[in-house]
Formats: C-alpha cells, structure tokens, sequence
C-alpha cells in the first residue's frame, strides 16, 4: 500500500483549515457560477462543493441535475480557479466526474454504508491519482467507516479523508 498523503497543502489556499463551501444542490448554472464567484470573493473558501446527484428516498422529487451540472462546475472553476468536489455513489457518477475534472470525490454518508458500492467505486478509481472524501455512515459503525476508507486505499488512492 502506497503512503497516505496529506490534503492539506493540496487543497488549502490559505494556509489554514480546508474551507468547503457551496450549494446542497447545482440547480442552474447561473446559480452555481454566481454562488462560486461570491465564494471565491471571500478569499476564505478553497473548494466548491456542489450536490449534482441527489439521491432521494422515494423518487419523484428532485435527483439532481446530473452530468450536465458537471459542465457548469467546470466553468466555475475556470472562472474563479477553486476546486472542485461532488459526492459520487456509483462508478458512472466516478468516471464522469473524472472526466469533468472534478478534484475532490466524497461518498456520502449512504454510500458508506454499502460495502459493496464502496468496492465498486474504489475499482473504479484503481490508479487515479485525486482526493477521496468519505463521510460517516448513516448508521455510525466506525469499523463500516474504517472499511470504506481501506478499500479506498487498497485501490491505491493515497489522498483520503
């Protein structure tokens, strides 16, 4: 296994903690790009974050933009040069933020949960070199979460939190 690696240097612009910040959901783009943009005024936020999947209870209420929303992350990280992170709960969500460029992937607190989706995404990121964010689990099992951040280094991603 490779030596984890510290994400602080990486992400932090100001020196200090990891300020992440942005919209629960990307709902348009003009939303997300002026949210960025007064983001990046403070000079206080290193990374946007930004909900582009929305996993639901039941469907029929909003899911998230999707992929397109990812075009729109991209502009605004040209725009105003933060990073950039969304949470991603299967390997198409992996491949097409990779491609997009994303800089922090983070998989939510149900996502944790599953071992097997866990599994599956770290397979995915098998030899890319980005920074993997895993929340705690719904339910708070330490050795779940502990899991979870093995299989991601197992994979060889050596920047996790």
């Amino acid at each position: 296994m490779k030596k984890i690696q510290s994400i602080n240097q990486e992400l932090s612009l100001h020196g200090g903690p990891i300020l992440i910040s942005g919209p629960c959901s990307a709902e348009t783009e003009e939303q997300l790009i002026t949210t960025c943009q007064q983001l990046a005024d403070t000079k206080k936020v290193d990374v946007l974050r930004a909900g582009i999947w929305k996993p639901r209870t039941k469907p029929g209420s909003f899911e998230g933009v999707g992929s397109e929303g990812l075009k729109w992350l991209a502009e605004a990280k040209k725009e105003t040069g933060l990073k950039t992170a969304v949470e991603v709960a299967n390997v198409k969500h992996v491949y097409s933020a990779l491609k997009h460029n994303v800089d922090v992937l983070w998989l939510g607190a149900r996502t944790t949960v599953n071992p097997f989706a866990v599994q599956e995404i770290a397979d995915a990121l098998q030899g890319v070199d980005t920074i993997v964010l895993l929340k705690n689990p719904v339910n708070p099992d330490i050795a779940l979460w502990e899991g979870g951040i093995e299989r991601i280094l197992k994979a060889g991603v050596t920047k996790v939190g």
